[in-house]
């Protein structure tokens, strides 16, 4: 046992005690979010009796004032009266009084203000977490450091996926959903409120609240990066929210729900499995060449999946497909964030990833509508649009050369 140990402790990257408190804190929120993310809207229609529609536009504009959220983080997270930390401590406290209107939510107007406090708090967090891990490590440790938030995101909302459906099944409670998730809000801002101080560098100069937005607009490879970032996002929102109901409704056969179940926890298992050791590996290429390696493996997967729908052998190529977008993801993600920390200055990164999130929510917000409408034009259309977004790698890799030659300027 005490081998075993030795062997895991050398095998684990070698960072800050801090990066590992806030990755436990950070699986912890995921775990509440978890608990919520596929049963609210059931729970919401079929027992509290509003319409789909009403959902979508409570969740829809959730998300418009998450956008708010980033924007107005970027700046808190660089101010010096404010700041990291009691950034994260507000979006622990919004998102919690969130959960506490939805706990008791009877009709719509209620459901709207649960959802546009959740997507504020969830808007200020994302720039404010990035930054503190940004803060706490060295250039050489930052692939590492954000693949260790990631995996601990990805297993915190897998189990509370997996927990939600087990208290709905054992109980039926869905209410005690929203308590669950609103008292792990409260753990994570006590985590951060006893065991992480303010990481904001003591030097940086005071600014004006646009002022960090101005200089991040006007930098050329951040703005390409952006849009090399939506486009990567998209991706994912794709896989999340469009081939799941490709494979069930479009493919031929149709693949069962149980089936997209475990297809789906062998994405997540392999997912959290591979992201320290692609981090690791990635390491000793420049980052444009990671995130090409990303690219070519999302056009990959995208052909199996029209493989899937369209060929015998459905269920092999639909692991495969899953099984290469899933090693995909793993490539992108740490890479995407230590990239944009690496072109920001130390007083403005939390304004660099802000922008970075807001791609983020941008891909989230474009791709699960175009999907939609492809699967609504019919089976030839929903076949060729894997194919489609197979062909965007092509543009993808152009934007990748450019900024490659514009960061070799700056010496990245």
């Amino acid at each position: 046992m005490n081998v075993v140990l030795t062997r895991l402790r050398q095998w684990l990257p070698d960072l800050d005690t801090r990066i590992w408190i806030l990755a436990g804190g950070r699986l912890l929120s995921q775990v509440g979010i978890g608990f919520t993310l596929f049963y609210a809207p059931i729970f919401f229609v079929s027992q509290v009796g509003l319409s789909a529609t009403q959902v979508g536009i409570g969740i829809g504009l959730g998300s418009v004032t998450g956008l708010f959220g980033r924007i107005l983080a970027g700046s808190w997270v660089d101010s010096p009266t404010w700041g990291r930390r009691p950034t994260l401590l507000v979006s622990a406290l919004v998102s919690a009084a969130a959960d506490g209107v939805l706990v008791l939510t009877q009709g719509f107007p209620l459901f709207l203000l649960g959802n546009l406090l959740m997507g504020f708090g969830v808007g200020l967090y994302w720039p404010a977490t990035e930054t503190v891990a940004a803060d706490l490590t060295t250039a050489q440790q930052r692939n590492e450091a954000y693949a260790l938030v990631r995996l601990a995101d990805n297993v915190g909302l897998g189990l509370g996926v997996v927990l939600g459906g087990a208290l709905i099944s054992l109980t039926g409670a869905y209410r005690a959903l929203f308590v669950v998730d609103g008292i792990t809000f409260l753990l994570f801002f006590g985590i951060i409120y006893g065991a992480i101080a303010e990481t904001r560098p003591p030097g940086n100069p005071p600014k004006a609240f646009w002022q960090g937005w101005g200089q991040a607009l006007k930098d050329r490879p951040l703005l390409v990066f952006t849009l090399v970032n939506i486009l990567l996002t998209s991706y994912l929102a794709q896989v999340q929210s469009t081939l799941p109901v490709y494979l069930n409704q479009v493919a031929t056969p149709g693949f069962s729900e149980g089936t997209l179940s475990l297809l789906f926890t062998g994405h997540v298992v392999l997912a959290v499995v591979a992201q320290l050791p692609m981090a690791r590996w990635l390491k000793q290429y420049p980052p444009t060449q990671g995130l090409a390696g990303s690219a070519l493996l999302w056009g990959m997967g995208f052909c199996l999946v029209w493989l899937a729908g369209t060929q015998t052998g459905s269920y092999l190529w639909a692991g495969l497909a899953l099984g290469v977008m899933a090693l995909a993801m793993v490539a992108y993600t740490p890479i995407a964030s230590a990239l944009v920390v690496a072109m920001a200055a130390d007083d403005q990164r939390g304004v660099y990833l802000s922008v970075n999130s807001l791609a983020w929510a941008f891909g989230y917000l474009v791709a699960p509508p175009l999907g939609g409408w492809a699967l609504d034009q019919g089976t030839a259309v929903a076949h060729g649009f894997w194919l489609g977004l197979a062909l965007t790698v092509l543009p993808l890799w152009g934007m990748l050369y450019g900024l490659n030659r514009q960061l070799r300027r700056r010496g990245l």
